[in-house]
């Protein structure tokens, strides 16, 4: 007998087929012991957290916002190795095993203790939603891509330099430098992190399946600014595959297709993470701009306290009626832990722009320098 979240068995269905009715089968779950629970349940854990990274800097062809210039600039930076924020998060045990969770988050520069975003006040995060003990998720507010997530295994510098690591940046989207709005930001040229969005997680042994929908909330058509898409992620004795393929578009209703994929593995006190991502926006060849990144790198822990991670971008694009462009990144990363909530840490990063890439006027060559010191709490 089959029961009204049942799904017809039909032979194989394809991947992508599958994928779905697993999220559909992990929503039905949630909602069915969402239904089945008592009224009333107490708070289990609330916690106020973030990170301070704050960095002295020297750059040659770079400004403080890690832009092409043509000159040199020392500055004092928030966030050189993993973006400054702080936020609070909560979790309502419900019964059954299924909790109530919810998170706010805010980016900060901490050198001059502004948001970092300006508006919105939550801008890496505002959202409510039901977690089971499997690791189940149904979520609902402000959060992050599918693409943006499946960086958390695959990026070679584990996602440090946010404001400068093109899996973040170009990969991810959080600068993507098209001109206009793609997906239900409130950020302009950033489709990192989407508004009113649905994200339903599933945990089946090694494998993690993901959707998500953004609605974009235009009067009168549903896809002016919305976005969707489908991720899929596997980790098991130390190697982990992730990738994701998500939508977005813009006022007009017009595209951008964007997907990332790559592959880790750790073997002792080495780590080795390979990745690529695409993403193209257009209607026909007259209007697209397409966009890669390849990137390979390595980590080396040679103490329980302490890291050494090169790693290489390579970022192609190419725009009609305009030259084919793009540069290529190496950055030095070391890091020492003082204690599980301290650290130091050293970056170094070298710039080769391609075909003017960087602009009439500037370097064709940047570099930086920088020390820092991070506190989580």
């Amino acid at each position: 007998m089959q029961g009204p979240c049942s799904v017809p068995r039909r032979g194989r269905p394809p991947p992508s087929e599958s994928i779905l009715k697993k999220e559909l089968g992990a929503l039905c779950a949630l909602l069915s012991a969402a239904m089945a629970l008592p009224a009333s349940a107490q708070p289990k854990d609330f916690t106020v957290y973030g990170t301070m990274d704050l960095g002295v800097r020297h750059a040659s062809g770079l400004t403080d916002r890690h832009m092409p210039a043509s000159g040199s600039q020392n500055s004092l930076s928030s966030g050189l190795n993993d973006a400054s924020r702080w936020g609070v998060r909560g979790t309502t045990p419900l019964g059954g095993g299924l909790n109530a969770v919810f998170e706010l988050e805010s980016g900060l520069n901490a050198d001059t203790g502004m948001p970092a975003q300006g508006t919105p006040f939550f801008d890496r995060g505002s959202w409510i939603g039901l977690q089971d003990t499997s690791g189940n998720t149904l979520k609902v507010g402000r959060q992050a891509s599918l693409l943006a997530d499946a960086l958390v295994t695959i990026d070679p510098l584990q996602r440090r330099f946010p404001d400068f690591n093109p899996n973040m940046t170009v990969g991810a989207l959080a600068r993507h430098g098209l001109g206009t709005p793609y997906g239900n930001t409130g950020i302009d040229g950033n489709a990192y992190w989407l508004n009113n969005a649905l994200k339903l997680t599933n945990r089946t042994g090694p494998y993690q399946f993901s959707a998500m929908y953004s609605a974009g909330e235009q009067a009168g058509d549903h896809k002016p600014l919305s976005s969707g898409g489908l991720g899929l992620a596997w980790e098991e004795n130390g190697t982990a595959a992730a990738g994701a393929y998500q939508t977005f578009r813009d006022a007009s209703g017009r595209q951008l297709k964007a997907w990332n994929l790559g592959l880790s593995h750790r073997a002792g006190n080495v780590r080795l993470a390979a990745s690529a991502a695409r993403s193209q926006t257009g209607d026909g060849e007259a209007a697209r701009t397409r966009q890669r990144v390849v990137s390979v790198g390595a980590t080396l822990s040679t103490t329980q306290q302490s890291d050494w991670t090169l790693a290489y971008y390579k970022v192609d694009r190419e725009r009609a009626s305009l030259a084919n462009d793009g540069y290529g990144r190496f950055v030095a990363f070391y890091e020492y832990r003082l204690s599980m909530r301290t650290r130091l840490y050293a970056e170094f990063d070298l710039t080769n722009w391609d075909d003017g890439y960087q602009g009439a006027g500037n370097k064709s060559r940047a570099t930086g320098f920088g020390l820092g010191m991070q506190y989580r709490f």
